[in-house]
């Protein structure tokens, strides 16, 4: 497995996540196994960085997609530190050239308090992303969000039209083992991405995520669903992102993302 880190990020709301990674690299320190008694220190020896351009969106997203398409291939799993959520278009567009290659049919999961969906005119491509990629011919039925909780009106009818499908916040809390079966049977035979931003949490866990949206996850809850998810054979790669390490917000939240990594290794 190897860690790359990637500080893009596509405006300067979200210009703070651009370091996280390195914050939670450096907090990662602090736990040296994770739950399941893994070393987690084996980390630093396979870790890398995409140094991008912020300046330039284009080149940007052709710099991550140039190296994700060779990591795709030497690696049999990758985790990426944003960085905000723009960086998972060029990702798993990269994804979906590796998943053709390899033959085999492509499946996104996205933990997500927002649709991303929005206007392709905006400027804040970390609200776009998404849209961009389905009408990039991402198979939108092999797109499952889990926990989006904040959608316009355009996103939702554009969803409902793509027939993207969900699982929402409250069918976790109704019966979690069920609810995370059937994240885990979404992805069955086929190749797997996982993109977390850590809005999905709610902000009562994670204030320092990039935008706080009420009535997400609990911390034992993501962590129960990232175990179950790390044992999925076709498990190709993860991104992590949307953590704002600017943010004067407490310590304890970073080394909650810190734990969150763990628990991918």
């Amino acid at each position: 497995m190897q860690v790359i880190k990637i500080p893009g990020f596509a405006s300067e709301k979200t210009k703070g996540c651009k370091n996280s990674g390195n914050v939670l690299l450096k907090k990662l320190k602090e736990f040296q196994f994770n739950e399941e008694g893994k070393d987690t220190s084996g980390v630093f020896l396979n870790l890398e960085e995409i140094h991008v351009n912020n300046s330039s969106y284009e080149a940007k997203n052709a710099l991550i997609y140039d190296n994700a398409l060779k990591i795709f291939d030497e690696q049999e799993r990758a985790i990426f530190l944003g960085g905000d959520h723009s960086i998972t278009l060029p990702l798993v567009k990269a994804f979906l050239f590796h998943c053709k290659l390899e033959t085999k049919a492509p499946c996104l999961i996205v933990f997500d308090a927002c649709a991303d969906c929005i206007s392709e005119n905006l400027k804040d491509k970390s609200k776009t992303w998404l849209k961009e990629l389905i009408l990039s011919d991402f198979p939108p039925e092999n797109i499952l969000l889990v926990g989006t909780r904040s959608f316009s009106k355009d996103e939702k009818e554009f969803l409902r039209s793509q027939r993207v499908k969900m699982i929402s916040i409250n069918s976790f809390l109704e019966d979690l083992t069920n609810a995370c079966d059937s994240v885990m049977e979404f992805s069955s035979g086929k190749m797997l991405y996982v993109s977390l931003d850590f809005n999905s949490l709610d902000p009562v866990f994670m204030p320092s995520s990039s935008e706080k949206i009420p009535g997400g996850f609990s911390s034992r809850q993501l962590v129960y669903l990232i175990q179950r998810i790390k044992k999925i054979k076709n498990l190709k790669a993860v991104d992590l992102v949307e953590l704002d390490s600017e943010k004067k917000e407490d310590d304890l939240t970073m080394k909650l993302g810190a734990k969150v990594l763990s628990e991918f290794l």
